[in-house]
């Protein structure tokens, strides 16, 4: 065999091996997965054993990789409707769209609900598999075609990643990762209620109900800064519960970024003023999660 065909057999295996990654959504992974590390940091008194959170980390990483898998296995045909999606590796045919796919993806499933169940406990265990329910079969099968307020129900997904993260340490969780939860619960609708307004048109071909299909791109706007505004002010509910002064500039800088954002979105509607909500939410996110995560583990 000569370098010419050693070097494209090398190509072309470099790019299943970044099909088969994308097909798992690992971005989307990653932030479900800090979100579970910061539910920890948060729990007053927590102690675990690095084995324990490396366990928590990679349960909730791959349940969460397994519900993005099946989320491009159910949605390959409106997949290509979208020009945001229709270079995925279903689509393009560059994996094949085979029912093997599904038995990989609930031994993935079943592989980390089960490492969580022996090394952490029954209750985070649980809430490991709700996030990913939540995400592949809830959103994805049952209201994304059906409903404007999808989403809403879907982001439940990153609130229990929260509760993961609390319950591997403590079952009961306090009012810090509940608080915790509920603002990932209200921050999701912002978040991709922008990226639907700046690609509406997308949404609308693949007749996927998304809120600014249903109601209008204006309507949608003045929704994304009202649950902005509700998102912000839950933010700073647990100023009340112990969170320090970390955590006081993390929620109050990213949260003001947001609303400034959103602001200009239900002022001026457009895809430029949508993206920048939509970037806005991501900043704003990781800076609350930052601030969290030193705010507790220095508390």
């Amino acid at each position: 065999m000569n370098t010419t065909t050693l070097g494209s057999t090398g190509r072309r295996t470099a790019r299943v091996a970044r099909d088969v990654l994308s097909l798992f959504k690992l971005r989307i992974g990653v932030l479900i997965m800090v979100t579970a590390l910061v539910g920890l940091a948060v729990t007053p008194g927590a102690s675990m054993q690095p084995v324990q959170v490396l366990v928590l980390a990679l349960s909730v990483l791959v349940a969460s990789a397994s519900a993005g898998a099946f989320n491009q296995y159910a949605e390959h045909d409106s997949d290509a409707l979208m020009a945001r999606t229709r270079r995925r590796a279903f689509v393009t045919g560059a994996l094949p769209h085979h029912p093997a796919w599904l038995l990989l993806i609930v031994l993935l499933l079943a592989g980390a609900v089960g490492a969580a169940w022996f090394t952490l406990n029954g209750i985070a265990a649980m809430y490991v598999f709700l996030g990913a329910f939540f995400y592949a079969v809830v959103y994805t099968v049952w209201l994304k075609r059906r409903s404007a307020w999808n989403i809403v129900v879907g982001g439940l997904a990153g609130s229990f990643a929260v509760l993961a993260g609390a319950a591997a340490a403590d079952p009961t969780p306090g009012p810090l990762p509940l608080l915790l939860a509920l603002v990932l619960f209200l921050w999701t609708p912002p978040h991709f209620w922008s990226l639907a307004i700046a690609n509406r048109a997308d949404y609308e071909s693949a007749g996927v109900p998304m809120l600014p299909v249903v109601v209008g791109t204006e309507r949608a706007a003045r929704i994304v800064f009202a649950s902005t505004a509700a998102l912000v002010a839950a933010s700073l509910l647990p100023l009340a519960f112990g969170a320090g002064p970390i955590y006081a500039a993390g929620a109050m800088g990213g949260g003001f970024h947001f609303l400034r954002k959103s602001w200009a979105l239900a002022a001026r509607p457009s895809r430029a003023t949508a993206m920048a909500s939509f970037f806005a939410s991501l900043i704003q996110l990781s800076a609350l999660l930052v601030a969290a995560t030193l705010d507790g583990l220095l508390r």
